[in-house]
């Protein structure tokens, strides 16, 4: 393919600007379709992103000639659906984080991609912003020695009144757990690689949507991890710090709050570095995509990676 040319199933808030304009941004990439199941929402999106088609049926756009990917930005539970439908017909797909209601839904989607012989990615937009690659740079200079801990404690103070789907398992997979640890468990696995343990426990007044996480993975090299996610914390225990410790010092940053910097402490020294994100957030990844879908580069994430990340998620949920 010369130009990826997108068709968009489900063209809600994350497309407006973390996402949607940066298809057009990114080298030989432009958006063709847009789908969502409000008619009169998918043409105003259409109208005000400047988008030639848009449709409120997902078969309508999958079934558009002039598309040749498919960007799939519902919630959760419909991503299997769609994704499946997409592979079927041969399109590239980039999949929203998590890339399925469930690990099985995912590993379901990887085996596809895999017996058509297809390319699809994943939205862990992390892996490429400026902060994140800087710690996996440092990591892989040692400038902490060697790694043997990783401590991670994100406590959110309860927010449900304006958390729409998200707290709805039957269409987000069970929560604020589900919604944003996978970004930090795939950057975990972006440095550290397939874990050898894992194991977890959660609590909560629903049994499908934990308030209280806690989760430990056991990564080569004896490196161990401890994660803690609390979402119904007070105001003002608020927390969202990763600290990886080494033989010779540690490094700080942050995944939702000031997540552009990084803090790189030694017995002699501290350093704090500052990057300057994106506008719209997913810019660099896509791009990465796109090269990816034209034959150019290497696959940035994996179906197969962001299914293992659920897996861990699902050993954390054991109650």
């Amino acid at each position: 393919m010369n130009t990826i040319t997108w068709g968009i199933i489900g063209c809600g808030n994350v497309t407006e600007v973390k996402s949607g304009p940066a298809f057009k941004l990114a080298s030989n990439s432009s958006v063709h379709a847009v789908m969502r199941r409000d008619a009169a929402l998918a043409k105003d999106y259409a109208a005000r992103h400047g988008i030639a088609a848009w449709y409120n049926d997902a078969y309508a756009l999958l079934d558009d000639p002039e598309v040749n990917a498919i960007y799939i930005a519902t919630p959760p539970a419909s991503h299997e659906e769609y994704a499946m439908a997409a592979i079927d017909r041969g399109y590239p797909v980039y999949i929203e984080k998590p890339v399925g209601l469930d690990a099985a839904a995912a590993n379901r989607i990887a085996a596809a991609v895999a017996s058509k012989n297809g390319l699809a990615s994943v939205a862990h937009y992390r892996r490429r912003l400026p902060a994140f690659i800087c710690v996996k740079q440092l990591l892989e200079q040692k400038a902490i020695g060697e790694v043997v801990a990783v401590d991670l404690r994100f406590w959110k103070a309860a927010a449900k009144e304006n958390a729409g789907w998200r707290l709805d398992p039957g269409l987000s997979g069970g929560g604020y757990f589900h919604d944003l640890a996978p970004h930090q468990l795939d950057i975990m696995l972006y440095y550290f690689g397939k874990p050898l343990q894992c194991n977890g426990l959660s609590a909560g007044s629903d049994p499908r949507v934990a308030d209280i996480v806690s989760g430990q993975i056991l990564f080569e090299d004896n490196i161990l991890f401890n994660g803690s996610w609390n979402f119904i914390s007070p105001e003002n225990e608020i927390t969202d710090e990763c600290i990886i410790s080494g033989s010779k010092g540690s490094i700080r940053f942050h995944f939702f709050t000031d997540f552009d910097q990084v803090t790189l402490k030694t017995a002699d020294h501290t350093e704090t570095f500052r990057f300057e994100n994106p506008k719209h957030i997913q810019q660099h990844l896509i791009a990465d995509v796109v090269s990816y879908f034209r034959g150019e580069g290497s696959n940035p994430c994996s179906v197969a990676e962001a299914a293992t990340g659920l897996e861990l998620m699902e050993q954390f949920l054991r109650h």
